[in-house]
């Protein structure tokens, strides 16, 4: 195969999650009211936080600033796939493709970052709640959001340039319903060597790193609830992070089930399994988990329906 060089690719082809043809008005479906359902229950959660004084403190800012990154993140690729299975096509341009790769990347890692930092909230309330309005002050919430943006955005810079520079066969099949850059970089007829390591280095830095953090914070939580002598308050105190528990698990899990499969060249369906669990699945059922078990989210919604509070 020859090489081409990447600023002549016009475009790529994805070979979809499913290639059954009977199958594709059922996947449109799926995944067309799992996107609905995502981006309004996302978006609930940020009138809710936005509208209601009592929830503007440091968790529900953190909160909202999650739902709006998991309607960009899901965003990035669910239309583009919804419109290639309507209009029964697989193309993808080159420019497109470069395009998805960068936001992908952008708000899976500041996913990451907002979770990990919700830890270290949820550290500081349990553990320091004297000095939580002191620690958790808005110069220092807004500070931690805006690093996290500025982390994400030039590490999602770096791996885009890098893969800008690298040329491509004759072969531009991508065995996925969007553009991974692992899949990407194993397309390549140019040398990888520097795009992996940089892939993978940045992974455990970017990803090991934050999830590092989520465990000694709860480390942290249990040590200090195993110090209180009451069930009751025990039940209380941990029924705090429970929602935010549930979200991180299944988070990493499905992110770590992904960047598994995707190291496996030849299972691509468990990969493309994987990451609907983690891009469509994850943040639909994040509003659900939020609200179900918060009292002062179901309290908001009642408000803003006209529900009396009881």
């Amino acid at each position: 195969m020859e090489p081409r060089n990447g600023t002549q690719i016009s475009e790529f082809y994805l070979l979809g999650y499913s290639k059954e043809p009977e199958l594709q008005p059922l996947t449109f479906g799926l995944f067309l009211s799992m996107y609905l359902i995502t981006v309004f229950g996302n978006l609930l959660i940020i009138l809710v936080v936005g509208s209601d004084s009592h929830l503007h403190t440091p968790m529900y800012f953190f909160l909202a600033n999650l739902s709006f990154v998991d309607i960009c993140f899901t965003s990035t690729t669910v239309p583009k796939m919804l419109w290639n299975i309507q209009t029964q096509t697989k193309v993808i341009t080159y420019e497109d493709c470069i395009t998805q790769i960068y936001f992908f990347i952008l708000f899976a890692v500041m996913d990451v970052f907002l979770l990990s930092v919700m830890a270290y909230d949820r550290f500081v309330a349990i553990c320091h709640p004297l000095h939580y309005t002191i620690i958790m002050n808005p110069r220092l919430c807004g500070l931690l959001v805006l690093v996290s943006w500025i982390t994400s955005v030039l590490h999602s810079l770096l791996q885009t340039l890098m893969v800008l520079g690298l040329s491509f066969c004759t072969t531009l099949e991508i065995s996925h319903f969007f553009c991974e850059l692992n899949q990407m970089i194993q397309l390549a007829c140019s040398d990888t060597f520097l795009n992996n390591l940089v892939m993978y280095f940045a992974a455990v830095l970017l990803a090991g790193g934050p999830f590092a953090g989520v465990l000694y914070s709860y480390s942290k939580i249990v040590s200090c609830i195993h110090g209180i002598s009451s069930a009751r308050s025990k039940y209380k105190v941990f029924s705090t992070c429970v929602s935010h528990l549930l979200v991180v698990s299944l988070f990493f899990c499905t992110g770590l089930r992904v960047y598994l499969s995707s190291a496996a060249t030849q299972s691509s369906h468990s990969s493309a399994t994987a990451s609907v669990m983690c891009m469509v699945v994850t943040p639909m059922l994040n509003p659900f988990i939020y609200s179900l078990r918060n009292k002062d989210i179901k309290r908001a919604l009642k408000r803003i329906v006209g529900v009396p509070a009881m």
